[in-house]
């Protein structure tokens, strides 16, 4: 199958606003021990409202439970993925403890994710790929009816959801052939952020 050619009058579909990328966010070798780390995580089948998702998830720091229980405080980030914290709240122009949840994701060949935003309690949204090439779809509504975009997320790569690409647009992954695991850092919103409610 040959790539779409862009005639005369045709343009790319522009990124949303306030998506950013960055290919070799980490390098080969940082790839595979990040991997063997993550393979040894406790992973569970996603849960949403008593469904169970075809892909597996662990969280640390805190945790968002589908069941109506909401946020929750869980186990701290491991020491292996701190200096990727480090490095995504740089991307992000952000401090690290600015990012105080992370989610582990495996998506085994044949899982993928529909389509969502992420919950309104957090804000800034910075992805990191690991081991396998994903299509990131997004769309939004409009009143002739969707403007969509992909962003192709290459193993090792970055993306930084803020703004108008985190707030308008919903985002999904198609089935995965190949095993692929998402490391995913969120900031709080300031008017939700746990940390600040009185005890």
């Amino acid at each position: 199958m040959t790539a779409h050619q862009f005639g005369l009058f045709e343009t790319e579909p522009a990124r949303p606003e306030g998506l950013a990328y960055r290919d070799d966010f980490v390098s080969v070798e940082e790839e595979r021990l990040l991997a063997a780390h993550i393979s040894e995580l406790p992973f569970k089948p996603f849960e949403f409202h008593g469904f169970q998702g075809n892909r597996r998830t662990v969280s640390f720091g805190w945790h968002y439970a589908f069941d109506g229980s909401g946020l929750q405080e869980t186990e701290p980030i491991p020491p292996f993925l701190l200096p990727l914290r480090d490095r995504a709240a740089r991307f992000a122009g952000l401090a690290p403890p600015a990012l105080p949840h992370v989610l582990v994701i495996e998506y085994a060949p044949g899982a993928g994710i529909g389509w969502h935003r992420d919950r309104p309690v957090f804000d800034d949204v910075i992805g990191v790929s690991l081991l396998a090439e994903a299509r990131l779809r997004f769309r939004r509504k409009r009143a002739a009816g969707w403007e969509r975009a992909t962003l192709v997320a290459r193993p090792r790569s970055a993306y930084l959801l803020r703004g108008p690409a985190r707030s308008e647009w919903e985002h999904s992954i198609p089935a995965m052939d190949r095993l692929r695991y998402s490391i995913t850092f969120r900031s709080f919103r300031e008017d939700s952020d746990p940390r600040r409610s009185s005890v």
